[in-house]
């Protein structure tokens, strides 16, 4: 990490511990906690400027709207006594402004993102050990630090995402802890058996090449080819699994999409409330699905659509697809690798949520609700930078 970046104020380095925590979600809990309440005493002796929270309503606005509409679900739901408990989401929500209050400068942005990519490098590192002791297939896959393997999967993918966008920015950079960091990490995510994440990261590479080299498109196919080959027998028989729609747990996946079309279509504005997906999806499920209960439904947008209604998805949509669109422009600005790796993190968790219920991953919706924060922050650190230029001369 850069030697030079440090955190001013104990707010903002007790946000970092929070981001950097997520192996332990009751610690990450504490710290972000603490960030609040250090923030709110900060605030109170040492008034501030107006952050860039305040100057940034593509944010600010379907972030509000988020919230107001899981009161509502929650006060409609079929039992409101159940869905309350997804209240506790307010807490994790609180990354996203915390960040625009806190975190201004770009080697501040860096840092943490370093950050994250080392405590994903290390739970990596933990995951592939975990195949020396007895984990390693698909009723034992392996999952770091973390409870689940799609969580650990899901981390993996961002920092993976992450790191790549560092390393084509400055490909000359072999002495870069870096390059053995992402080979950790990749193994760790192909060890994780776990497809939705391989899926999201080729889409992802494909994207990358052709906002960076489009001839590179040609060797892809030669390239999959031979890792499909080299690749162990559980991790090829995964890959080809993936389009195969005889395959039980993909079938699964289409009864879990039809059985959410059907409570969209009988509460479209404010869902079944949240929490109640899993308690009556036996009401909706296809009489031929494989299971008779899900925990959810293994995509965000169908998931957050049968609980909280299509408003909730519309505005959840705007809160990415707004910071993916600044990013993006921001990269083809500045090229800069700080908004290509906030695009294409984002890129990469959107698709993986066609798969899986990412969004409703605590441990993943923190980074994602910081990542969603730094596209808006790197165009203000230009501003600034400007400012001071034009004040100079």
């Amino acid at each position: 990490m850069e030697a030079k970046a440090r955190l001013e104020g104990w707010p903002a380095r007790l946000y970092a511990l929070h981001l950097w925590a997520i192996v332990a979600l009751f610690l990450s809990n504490v710290f972000l906690c603490l960030t609040i309440v250090a923030e709110l005493i900060t605030r109170r002796f040492s008034p501030r400027q107006p952050s860039v929270w305040a100057r940034t309503p593509h944010v600010r606005v379907p972030f509000y709207l988020y919230i107001a509409l899981l009161a509502i679900s929650i006060a409609v739901s079929y039992d409101p006594r159940m869905s309350l408990r997804a209240g506790g989401e307010i807490l994790s929500l609180a990354t996203l402004p915390l960040a625009f209050v806190l975190i201004r400068r770009r080697r501040n942005i860096r840092l943490l993102i370093d950050g994250f990519c080392v405590v994903a490098t290390g739970s990596a590192l933990w995951g592939l050990a975990q195949l020396l002791t007895g984990y390693g297939d698909l009723h034992h896959r392996i999952r770091g630090r973390f409870s689940h393997y799609m969580t650990f999967a899901g981390v993996l993918l961002l920092a993976d995402v992450l790191l790549i966008s560092h390393l084509v920015s400055h490909p000359l950079s072999w002495k870069n802890w870096r390059w053995p960091a992402l080979v950790l990490v990749n193994l760790g995510l192909v060890g994780s058996l776990t497809r939705s994440a391989w899926v999201a990261l080729v889409a992802t590479l494909i994207v990358l090449a052709l906002m960076r080299a489009p001839k590179s498109l040609l060797a892809f196919i030669p390239i999959g080819a031979l890792l499909v080959l080299l690749a162990p027998a559980g991790v090829r028989e995964r890959i080809l699994s993936i389009g195969d729609l005889h395959n039980v747990t993909n079938y699964d996946r289409l009864c879990m999409a039809e059985a959410g079309l059907h409570m969209i279509a009988e509460k479209p504005f404010f869902g079944l409330g949240p929490r109640m997906v899993r308690e009556r999806y036996p009401i909706y499920r296809s009489p031929t699905a494989p299971r008779d209960t899900v925990q959810h439904l293994h995509n965000t947008y169908l998931q957050l659509a049968a609980g909280r209604g299509l408003p909730a998805l519309g505005v959840y949509l705007w809160l990415v697809l707004a910071a993916m669109t600044v990013a993006y422009r921001g990269y083809r600005r500045e090229r800069n690798e700080l908004y290509l790796g906030a695009f294409l993190a984002l890129l990469a968790f959107s698709l993986a949520g066609l798969f899986e219920a990412n969004w409703i991953d605590t441990e993943i919706q923190r980074v994602v609700l910081f990542l969603v924060a730094v596209p808006y922050l790197l165009r203000e650190s230009e501003t600034e930078e400007e400012t001071e230029t034009l004040r100079a001369g």
